[in-house]
């Protein structure tokens, strides 16, 4: 390992906790303005003091403007470094940090404030040029963004970074098969599948007879759409679904609700079986699909090998 990267990896490391700490301490769900500008305003406070910080529109619309700083070299590579600060979890139920063993427990914590404490820490250590060793660059950019958890938009900042050389994201990835540090290179393709079902109400105990149940037949659908699955296939599917709301009042037949499911297989092609599979009706109750959410999969393992392995050497693995 060179003495550049053993140097700042003890800094990283020595300041990690304190600072997700902070970060944990913001409760920041998707959707929350305020708590968003909150988030960036511990990012702001972390900064190395040469960065330059910009904020652009989110990809989705309404929201907070996500966070990109910039760190300028003489070199000539440009490299992204990617994150998010919203979480899954909800106010009332958010946690602070705390030591559990020999690990940090709090609301988003791993998904993925951690991860944004260490790229925080890389972005630190490369503007940090008072050492022959560091390595040399045209610019750094680290683009903290504030809806991945639930954007169901084209991803907006893709022009914006197209002419960069190398993109790292520090979300949680996974250990390897023997308990060794792996990085992630292949993710499968992800899609979220919405049915609306369209039926007739009426009075559940006067006259059930003359409803449509909505209920009922999205339970159709979702056999359906769970029978769709081929996780042992060419495109490794599986179709799961997640959530089923229907009815508003205890004495009425549902005339109306949907169905999620949660996709994901190696190519977003094969979403289609799954709508495929869903009938257009059951009965009287018709349905409607649309797909929430399309996210490309990725198979980067070629393109980084070389990469890799070079990082692999720098760190004084094989």
């Amino acid at each position: 390992m060179t003495a550049w990267i053993e140097q700042h990896a003890e800094r990283i490391a020595a300041a990690a906790a304190e600072e997700l700490r902070a970060l944990v301490a913001v409760s920041s769900p998707s959707g929350d303005k305020h708590a968003a500008e909150a988030a960036v305003d511990v990012v702001r406070g972390l900064l190395h003091g040469e960065a330059e910080v910009e904020r652009v529109p989110c990809s989705t619309p309404d929201q907070a403007e996500d966070l990109v700083v910039r760190v300028r070299g003489t070199g000539t590579r440009r490299l992204l470094l990617l994150g998010h600060l919203d979480t899954v979890v909800p106010h009332e139920t958010h946690r602070g940090l705390h030591v559990d063993g020999d690990k940090l427990v709090g609301s988003g914590a791993v998904d993925m404030k951690g991860g944004d404490v260490l790229a925080l820490g890389v972005l630190r250590a490369l503007a940090d040029g008072s050492s022959e060793e560091a390595p040399d660059f045209a610019e750094v950019a680290l683009l903290l963004v504030n809806d991945e958890e639930w954007r169901r938009v084209p991803f907006g900042h893709a022009e914006r970074f197209a002419s960069f050389d190398a993109c790292l994201c520090f979300e949680a990835g996974q250990l390897g098969p023997d308990g060794e540090e792996a990085v992630v290179v292949r993710r499968k393709a992800a899609g979220t599948l919405r049915v609306r079902a369209h039926g007739r109400e009426s009075h559940s105990g006067s006259a059930p007879e003359k409803g449509a149940n909505a209920l009922l037949a999205l339970t159709h659908a979702a056999q359906a759409m769970a029978a769709a699955a081929d996780p042992q296939g060419p495109h490794a599917l599986t179709s799961v679904p997640t959530i089923l709301r229907s009815g508003d009042a205890f004495n009425v037949v549902p005339g109306k609700g949907e169905l999620i499911g949660d996709l994901r297989a190696a190519h977003a092609d094969a979403f289609a079986a799954v709508v495929d599979a869903i009938p257009e009706a059951v009965g009287e109750v018709r349905f409607e699909t649309e797909m929430l959410r399309l996210w490309p999969g990725m198979d980067a393992r070629e393109a980084t090998k070389p990469l890799l392995a070079r990082a692999s050497a720098l760190l004084g693995g094989g």
